[in-house]
């Protein structure tokens, strides 16, 4: 009889049915298996991308990796945990397991916080500060901050251990949401709100800096447009560009970071066409005609700035659109988190239906599967190298199906 009455309690504490949550967790179990399936796919597909693909392995790229390891991690052993408890309405695995997953769950959400935090120091950086990038993200330091990344999720979670417990709400392990504190409060507000805010601040100020870049080279533009048809001269004060000295100050010392694009393009990932791709080894020589230009120089004459100026408006182009690609990324995650962060600060009692709860849980999983997505969406050679992944993939069965209707015929 005690025996009975034992399981029954270990069955009430690891339970998670409800009247209100017996027709939504088929919703659940499908949203679950189509981000286990896409998530797996799609974050395999970008490490075996940037394993196979010459073009994709930069110093940038190795972050965008590490963000795919932590969302494999999420999707291919933790997922399909969560849909067997959701089918069930209850944790089957026992109480050791419902402990690794709540710190591996903490631990994948954790590294994908200071990736993307990187990912946004490393695109500031290049527009600013390019030779502080190429001394923090050198290959010896972009590896100790990779180590240092899994490492501090691990020593910021790991404390937690005795603390992870089953929460009916949500029908998963997390931690208790009192036995813990104040530290998982002092957590949570570091790794959501301050390590979020600070990859905002840091998109914001990115996109400040390109607009003014932007800005002053449309003016540039203009003024070399009106300096061509007015003719020149050495008694007023111009250069050989035809720009007046003081303009040619004003104008160089805006445009240096546009300039800066340009002096290291396997930085940024390209998306040229394949008859460009060929002479990727004579791009990568050092060109004669595009020079750095310091905030108080003068720029080079007529023929150099305007081929400078060309070939960095490609370049310019293609920071812009990686660097929008990223800020969506970051845009993502916060709208996957935000509302299950706000729901859980708001309802400190546990008044709110459960279905609710459930629902912006179940909304959390989608960011381990979406960034794939919008890689391939949104960048080109990640699109062309997934096309590539595909296409060998499906070589063997395309020959066999060639075979199959040889022989019917």
């Amino acid at each position: 009889m005690l025996m009975n009455h034992t399981n029954q309690t270990e069955d009430d504490l690891f339970s998670c049915h409800s009247p209100s949550v017996v027709g939504y967790r088929y919703f659940a179990v499908l949203w679950g298996c189509a981000v286990t399936i896409i998530g797996t796919v799609g974050n395999l597909m970008t490490i075996l991308a940037f394993a196979l693909d010459p073009r994709l392995r930069s110093r940038f790229n190795v972050l965008i990796v590490n963000l795919a390891v932590a969302d494999l991690l999420y999707c291919t052993i933790l997922q399909p945990i969560s849909v067997d408890s959701y089918l069930h309405l209850r944790w089957r695995s026992g109480q050791l397991w419902c402990t690794i997953f709540g710190l591996l769950l903490f631990l994948s959400n954790s590294v994908s916080i200071i990736t993307l935090c990187l990912i946004a120091v490393s695109r500031y950086l290049l527009v600013t500060k390019r030779a502080v990038f190429d001394r923090v993200f050198a290959d010896c330091g972009l590896v100790l901050l990779l180590i240092s990344a899994w490492a501090l999720g691990l020593a910021s979670f790991g404390p937690l251990w005795h603390v992870y417990v089953f929460v009916p709400q949500v029908c998963t392990c997390s931690f208790h949401r009192t036995r813990g504190r104040p530290y998982t409060t002092i957590l949570l507000f570091f790794y959501f709100f301050v390590g979020l805010a600070c990859v905002g601040t840091f998109y914001l100020l990115i996109y400040k800096r390109v607009q003014i870049a932007s800005q002053a080279l449309l003016r540039y533009r203009i003024s070399r447009r009106s300096s061509r048809k007015k003719p020149t001269s050495s008694a007023q004060g111009t250069d050989d560009s035809g720009v007046g000295s003081g303009m040619t100050n004003t104008c160089s010392c805006e445009m240096s970071s546009q300039v800066e694009l340009a002096q290291n393009k396997d930085e940024i990932p390209c998306e040229k066409s394949s008859a460009k791709a060929s002479n990727s080894s004579a791009a990568n020589k050092p060109r004669p005609d595009i020079a750095p230009i310091s905030p108080l120089s003068t720029p080079a004459p007529t023929n150099a700035a305007s081929s400078s100026h060309s070939a960095t408006s490609g370049d310019d182009g293609e920071f812009k659109r990686v660097t929008r690609m990223c800020f969506t990324v970051f845009l993502c995650f916060v709208f996957c988190f935000v509302p299950f962060l706000l729901l859980n600060i708001a309802d400190k009692h546990n008044r709110a239906p459960q279905v609710l709860h459930m629902f912006c849980a179940n909304l959390t999983w989608l960011n381990s599967c979406i960034n794939p997505v919008l890689y391939a969406v949104m960048n080109r050679q990640f699109r062309q190298a997934y096309h590539m992944l595909l296409t060998r993939v499906a070589a063997p069965f395309t020959c066999l199906w060639t075979r199959w209707q040889a022989l019917r015929t």
